[in-house]
């Protein structure tokens, strides 16, 4: 499925993870993208006060949320976590989302930025980095998936 290049907004970014979330964001005009430290996840979604300090700090309108479908496009168990997730953060934000597939993000951060695994999250984050840059090139736009059903995978 082609997007359309969606219109410039300051959006933020994750990798969702069953340990930690990588966080990314760019400027309301989609020209630089920085990532910000990856998150912890604890049981009880106490990091969500985190992400609300970085929407607030950074003004943020928007955001996506990777989507790791497996090589034929078809959801995987850990889609389906960061489909529950997004619901979480949507209820939690009230801000517009949308999904991007981000089959092999962590090797393309692996392989692009010089990284090796580590436990710090960097690679997470450095991931969100990589799906926030996808998602500029070819979106898709927030506005026609806010408050509407999202794309079935």
């Amino acid at each position: 499925m082609k997007f359309c290049k969606p219109k410039p907004r300051s959006i933020l970014s994750f990798d969702v993870g069953f340990k930690r979330i990588g966080l990314a964001y760019c400027d309301p005009l989609c020209i630089t993208t920085n990532i910000l430290p990856a998150v912890k996840r604890f049981q009880n979604n106490q990091e969500l006060q985190i992400i609300r300090n970085h929407i607030d700090e950074f003004n943020l309108t928007g955001f996506i949320v990777g989507l790791p479908l497996n090589e034929e496009g078809k959801m995987t168990p850990q889609a389906l976590d960061c489909k529950n997730y997004t619901q979480l953060l949507s209820d939690e934000f009230n801000l517009p989302f949308a999904y991007v597939n981000e089959h092999s993000s962590t090797w393309e951060s692996l392989n692009r930025f010089g990284i090796k695994k580590d436990k710090s999250g960097l690679i997470d984050s450095f991931s969100a980095k990589v799906i926030l840059e996808q998602w500029i090139e070819e979106g898709p736009e927030l506005e026609e998936l806010a408050g509407k059903p999202q794309i079935k995978y």
